[in-house]
């Protein structure tokens, strides 16, 4: 999905998960320096909770683990926009992109096993969703009981 705007080489891909849809642009970084990753225009050091950080950086840890892969990475713009749903599928939803994402700007296969190795679901949308609530009953399921007594 990688494109070319003026000689630019720019990834866009998407991640979802329950009702959050996550999309991430990816390209060279202008000048020098490490990388910079921001989600909805603030930097991934300063996303609270601690584990919504821990989780959307899980991709680029595994990503830098890897010794051809970590030179791509570190001279790269990562851009993800994220909506709907609650902090936890956001936060899947953009590791999700963010994994596919690294996939497509570096090509390297040994990248995409290591993903599929860690957890599947970096690479692969999970696409369950919230089961709608039925009239006459409190919930999805959940019904009134009947006693005949």
């Amino acid at each position: 999905m990688g494109t070319k705007v003026k000689g630019k080489k720019i990834v866009n891909e998407v991640g979802k998960r329950k009702a959050a849809v996550a999309r991430v642009t990816i390209q060279k970084k202008d000048g020098k320096g490490k990388g910079l990753v921001r989600i909805n225009k603030k930097p991934l050091e300063i996303t609270e909770p601690e584990v919504v950080r821990a989780k959307i950086s899980e991709p680029l840890f595994i990503a830098s683990q890897l010794p051809d892969v970590a030179a791509g990475i570190e001279s790269t713009v990562v851009d993800v926009n994220v909506k709907g749903g609650g902090f936890m599928g956001q936060a899947e939803a953009a590791r999700s992109a963010i994994a596919r994402g690294l996939v497509d700007w570096i090509g390297n296969e040994e990248l995409k096993e290591a993903f599929l190795s860690y957890d599947r679901s970096l690479l692969v949308s999970d696409m369950r969703k919230r089961e709608p609530k039925k009239f006459g009953a409190k919930g999805a399921r959940a019904h009134r009981q009947k006693s005949y007594r």
